[in-house]
């Protein structure tokens, strides 16, 4: 059997966790951030849990080596 492709930009965007969580960055990350408060900027940097299943199983769909 062939190997699946991996969604290269799939794989850069989200990162999976030690127990298997997906994890996502913020929207709104590239420009206009100058107007925005310091603590909203600085909330950018953490990322956010991926939490609906439908989009979960794209992403692993995607990227299945992620994991």
């Amino acid at each position: 059997m062939p190997k699946m492709k991996t969604h290269k930009v799939t794989a850069k965007r989200f990162k999976v966790t030690g127990t298997g969580k997906i994890l996502r960055t913020h929207i709104g990350k590239s420009h206009l951030r100058r107007r925005a408060a310091k603590r909203v900027r600085r909330s950018f940097d953490k990322y956010e849990l991926v939490t609906n299943n439908s989009f979960r199983r794209r992403i692993q769909k995607l990227a299945p080596y992620l994991r």
